[in-house]
């Protein structure tokens, strides 16, 4: 049968990876300079970009008046750009961080000329089961990708691809990966049997006559003689027709033949034929818990904090919020945020998170003072404004630091009622604060306290929806005393801490009692950059066996435990395999209940001094379930406790492996066994539960978002893990060869420093829609931001600005929804000065709907796609605007112009 082989030269542009982004700009003016002279003067010639637009900004940065020549051959056809802005992870990254890659993306790459309108992801390690729906939204109809699926899901590398809410794209996936083609043999008998091994025997199982044929690899040059190596084999094999072709040309004719497509639903984690590196979610999970916080804060609560300053005049930075985001873009790259690099190169890492995650701080900073200072009122006196980011009204307790003048202080709200808060904690730093105000109108004297303290305060609240309010000091003094206890408790818990440290954990509605919960388990991890893989000789050491030092402390606002534990660990994976456990691994994990909340916060601080290890908390949901669920981008997804039929594929394979191998490599063939077992370590987004009748037990990681179940009942949550090497050979969970480079070693990957991952937990009696996990964990990640303002602090300490006479009112709120549907986004849109707010389905295989209620009516309200184009205006009807039930994991954008 005559095939047709879309050749398609590209280069999959690692900007970082053993080596740093500057290295690899270097190297991409040279080889982007050959791109371009080759496709000049070889019109039949193209050349895809990897599709990444950071890649053309970070080539003309260096060489801006190659711009023009650019534009021309993207024009022509013959530079193939588009659509990301960097070649994104999709497991770890949020679906605000894909959305905002895909639309930064886009637009960049417009600016030249036609962009690839292809989810091409040829080295992302697995697929997320929701990408179908954002490329639909952002009018794309396929992908191409090479790792994920196997051949006991699908028999053709064309075939459907159903996401978790029901949207289809055509998918084509690159068995072999992206560098198959990427030595082509320039002689005799050499080239014949290259094309006919590599090409046609082992790439052409496509749905149709059509066979993908990627000419490329990493960092790969341009082939300069690759129109004529292409005529030369068309001359070799007239049976065939080879042609140098692009992504797009490919899919359209496999449309063009109309096949019956297999089809394959939700997300693609297998690894039969490629690795997947399924345990990467807790790699550098120091950096993981870094990205977390950032895209959590810029999208929770910076977007938000900004569209309310804008409502009162104030310019949204879009710009700069741009900025914030294209750095976490270059951190959301597969192996950027994987961590699989060398150590240096997570140095870079560390470096953009600390200059995204400061230039929101300072962002939400400023615009919260904006906001403060435009109230009306004495001037002179000492307010928190408290700004909520969700389009609900909410109220609970805010713990903050903030600088009072006296150790007895009364606080009032916006309608001058007395407000209680409790100290946590307080010392005296007159001398440090009054030395740094700066008076920028002498004739306007601030008045000076006598004293100043830096307090930690937990401060009752409530808040209006997506808008401020603003409260102020009083003389009466409205504290709530913090006392020594026995419990920590609230409307939700009561909770007692037993001498080992676990707790017992008494939920009030249904009177169940769920004991010895958030256990520390401690074990090796002989793995690597990639995988974490549990030691051949392996030791557990659990919290539940030592002794802790506890304090409990409480007021009518919060409790909070103070545990401390001396964790006794091996040293290394040496001694762990002798039984010796000879380090000692100080623990202190802070567990703390607010009032009228039900996620228990913990804080855990560890002094890690062991090497190649894990460090996970354990629950036990007192449960025996043979399903999970957590969250994925814009939803919820089920995975089974353990994967039963793929285990079966996978030990079917490996006996074969065993049998046909003998006197063969140990990777001597990549498609008869499974590259990585389909083990049951699982990613999530912002939760993970079980669900059993009225019982739901969810945690909240706010750092590494890793979990797994044991034994149907136990949710075990990974807080870090450490190896010492880049890549290793014949892991348990990954045998054969190294991935990466195994003699790069990485000792920053030992952590050995004072690390904090933060997590919450919650036990609910109820079933799992009734038990809003996902209102709960965007709670949870968007909490109300408090400025403080003061005229003696204005100088170096927040900068020193003008004083200004405020106009606005202590209290304002934008619009408000119902909260059955989950928000992902309130910022403001690219091109005007509307509000866009995202929403989607949390709940599981259930459809919902809401209805969103405007303070000021809106001229309009359309609905978009991702591109942020109008799809419908929807009608407003007395200031609001109902939004229809949307079924499981849809999502809907908004726009709202006044």
């Amino acid at each position: 049968m005559t095939k047709k082989i879309h050749v398609i030269p590209h280069s999959h542009w690692d900007r970082e990876w053993y080596f740093t982004t500057s290295r690899s700009k270097v190297y991409l003016m040279k080889d982007l300079q050959d791109v371009l002279e080759t496709l000049e003067k070889q019109p039949e010639m193209r050349f895809m970009l990897d599709a990444q637009a950071s890649l053309l900004d970070d080539y003309l940065a260096w060489r801006p008046q190659d711009g023009d020549r650019i534009s021309n051959l993207v024009q022509k056809g013959q530079l193939v750009i588009g659509p990301w802005y960097t070649q994104t992870d999709q497991m770890v990254i949020s679906a605000e961080s894909i959305v905002r890659n895909l639309m930064y993306g886009i637009r960049r790459c417009s600016e030249f000329g036609p962009v690839m309108n292809v989810g091409y992801v040829p080295d992302s390690f697995g697929q997320a089961g929701n990408m179908p729906q954002i490329y639909r939204s952002f009018e794309m109809d396929s992908t191409v990708f090479w790792r994920g699926v196997c051949d006991d899901m699908v028999s053709h590398t064309d075939f459907e691809w159903e996401g978790d809410d029901g949207s289809r794209v055509l998918a084509a996936q690159i068995p072999f990966g992206y560098y198959i083609g990427g030595n082509i043999p320039e002689s005799e008998p050499e080239s014949s049997r290259f094309w006919e091994q590599e090409c046609l025997k082992k790439m052409g199982h496509g749905a149709t006559d059509n066979v993908y044929f990627p000419n490329g690899f990493d960092q790969a040059p341009v082939r300069k003689n690759l129109v004529e190596l292409i005529e030369q084999r068309n001359a070799a094999d007239p049976e065939n027709t080879y042609v140098i072709s692009t992504v797009e040309d490919y899919l359209r004719d496999v449309k063009a033949a109309a096949p019956d497509l297999e089809k394959v639903k939700g997300e693609l984690l297998m690894a039969k034929h490629s690795r997947i590196h399924k345990s990467i979610f807790s790699s550098r999970s120091d950096l993981k818990a870094e990205n977390t916080a950032v895209q959590n804060y810029v999208a929770n609560v910076l977007e938000p904090l900004l569209v309310i300053s804008a409502s009162l005049g104030n310019e949204y930075p879009k710009k700069t919020v741009e900025y914030i985001w294209k750095l976490l873009f270059e951190n959301a790259a597969h192996d950027s945020i994987g961590s699989c690099i060398a150590d240096t190169v997570n140095e870079d890492v560390h470096t953009r998170n600390k200059q995204a995650m400061d230039t929101a701080l300072a962002l939400a900073e400023l615009h919260g003072r904006l906001i403060a200072t435009s109230v009306a009122g004495d001037k002179n006196r000492l307010s928190w404004t408290l700004i909520n980011p969700l389009p609900q009204k909410r109220k609970g307790v805010r713990i903050f630091t903030t600088y009072v003048p006296s150790d007895s202080f009364g606080i009032v709200n916006e309608k001058g009622e007395a407000v209680p808060y409790t100290i946590l904690s307080m010392r005296d730093l007159t001398e440090y604060v009054l030395n740094q105000t700066i008076v920028l109108n002498p004739s306007d004297q601030p008045e000076k306290p006598e004293k100043v303290y830096e307090a930690v305060i937990a401060l009752k609240y409530e808040v209006p929806a997506l808008g401020y309010a603003q409260y102020q000091i009083a003389d009466e003094n409205t504290a709530a005393l913090l006392v020594e206890s026995d419990v920590l408790e609230n409307e939700f818990y009561r909770i007692s801490v037993n001498k080992n440290g676990s707790l017992d954990i008494l939920e009030k509605q249904s009177g169940r009692l769920y004991k010895n919960q958030a256990v520390l388990e401690e074990n090796g991890d002989d793995g690597d950059s990639f995988n974490y893989s549990p030691p051949r000789q392996d030791m557990v050491i659990r919290s539940s066996a030592s002794q802790a030092d506890v304090r409990i402390e409480s007021s009518p606002l919060v409790s909070r435990a103070i545990i401390h534990l001396d964790m006794k660990v091996p040293t290394d994976l040496e001694k762990r395999s002798r039984g010796i456990a000879d380090t000692v691994m100080p623990v202190t994990m802070t567990v703390t209940l607010k009032r009228g909340e039900p996620v228990i916060g913990f804080e855990t601080k560890v002094e890690n001094r062991g090497l190649s290890h894990r460090l996970c908390v354990l629950f036990d949901a007192e449960m025996q379930t043979a399903f999970n669920f957590a969250d994925q981008q814009f939803g919820s997804i089920c995975r089974p406790n353990r994967y039963e039929k793929e285990m079966a594929w996978y030990e079917q394979a490996a006996e074969e492996k065993t049998e046909a191998a003998a006197g063969q490599p140990v990777n001597w063939a990549q498609s008869n066994a499974w590259q990585e077992p389909p083990i049951s370590i699982e990613p999530c987004q912002s939760y993970a539960a079980l669900s059993e009748g009225e019982r739901t037990v969810a945690v909240f990681p706010q750092g590494v978002r890793e979990y797994e179940i044991v034994d149907g009942s136990v949710i075990r949550l990974t807080l870090f893990r450490t190896y010492g090497f880049m890549g290793r050979e014949n892991l348990l969970y990954r045998p054969g060869r190294a991935s990466g480079e195994s003699i790069i070693e990485t000792p920053d990957a030992q952590l050995l420093k004072t690390m904090v991952y933060s997590f919450g937990a919650a036990f609910v009696p109820a079933a799992l829609n009734e038990a809003r996990l996902p209102q709960l964990a965007k709670d949870f990640n968007s909490p109300v931001e408090v400025y403080e303002y003061a005229r003696f602090l204005n100088g170096r300490l927040i900068f020193s600005q003008m004083e200004t006479v405020g106009t606005n009112d202590r209290e304002l709120s934008l619009l408000e929804s119902d909260g059955n549907l989950v928000v992902s986004a309130i910022k403001q849109a690219e091109d005007s000065e509307g509000i866009v707010l995202r929403l989607y389905n949390g709940r599981h295989q259930e459809a919902v709907g809401d209805r969103v209620r405007f303070v000021r009516r809106p001229a309009h309200v359309y609905e978009l796609n991702l591109r942020e184009e109008k799809i419908r205006e929807l009608p407003v009807v007395d200031g609001e605007v109902v939004v229809d039930p949307i079924g499981h994991c849809k999502f809907v954008t908004l726009l709202v112009e006044y």
